[in-house]
């Protein structure tokens, strides 16, 4: 979907089985993990492809297979000279914190940079083995984002959101994206209204530190990618004034200089 990026999916398998995850798809598929076979053939297209910048390892959960596994993986991308940076996707950090030991840290360490996007979902799942967990992470050098999904009667609160995010930046973990939940099948409870999204980042903005606002994102269905989302704080624009509307919802001239 992104030009200078590749997903790469290691397994279906994950420690839990989120009822909103995007891969549900995946489940009726029986647990499975890449073969040798299918890696090689990742990696020649990784290397082929010299646009490519980013790998995304995702799942299922990553982190979930052995740390040798792991580190075979990370050896091979670290092989390719214009792969600058390595992501990997996982709530084990939340929902299975005692995976992040020294060992697995160690690895991760070697292959830097690195950088690890987690998934908490409301304050309460930052608990005194998810905050170790992280800070692990953290001490290795690598910096560790936060991916929330919107969930209906869970975390579509302005002040519950608040709260997860401040709690996030205490332990050094940057709230990333706030995701609309996406329209997956068993999930229509738990679905909230754009509108309901625009007004906790309305709620936020300017409210609290702009460390801790989260952008919040709608996932296009057919490929489009992420969409960014925020309350209208452009008014209206001429050659040479922008109205605009501050924080506190103050409407005011901004005179724009020519370039």
């Amino acid at each position: 979907r992104y030009p200078d990026r590749v997903l790469l999916t290691l397994t279906n398998m994950c420690p839990v089985y989120c009822r909103h995850c995007t891969r549900k798809r995946e489940w009726h598929k029986g647990f499975w993990v890449r073969t040798s076979e299918e890696l090689e053939k990742i990696y020649s297209y990784i290397r082929t492809h010299k646009d490519i910048r980013d790998v995304i390892l995702s799942g299922g959960d990553p982190l979930i297979l052995s740390t040798q596994k792991l580190n075979g993986v990370l050896e091979r991308l670290r092989e390719i000279d214009h792969v600058e940076i390595i992501r990997i996707g996982t709530r084990c950090p939340v929902v299975l914190p005692q995976r992040i030991d020294d060992e697995l840290v160690g690895m991760l360490k070697k292959h830097r940079p690195i950088w690890v996007n987690t998934h908490f979902n409301h304050p309460n799942e930052i608990t005194k083995e998810s905050q170790a967990a992280c800070d692990r992470i953290l001490c290795a050098g690598i910096p560790v984002n936060n991916q929330t999904v919107l969930l209906k009667n869970i975390n579509d609160d302005a002040q519950i959101m608040t709260r997860l995010c401040h709690a996030l930046v205490r332990i050094s973990v940057r709230p990333y994206y706030l995701f609309h939940c996406d329209p997956i099948s068993g999930t229509g409870h738990l679905r909230t209204s754009i509108d309901k999204g625009l007004e906790i980042i309305k709620a936020m903005r300017g409210f609290t530190s702009g460390l801790c606002v989260p952008t919040y994102v709608v996932d296009g269905l057919e490929g489009q990618g992420k969409v960014p989302l925020q309350p209208e704080y452009l008014i209206s624009k001429g050659k040479d004034c922008f109205v605009l509307r501050g924080y506190k919802g103050e409407i005011f001239n901004y005179y724009n200089p020519e370039d």
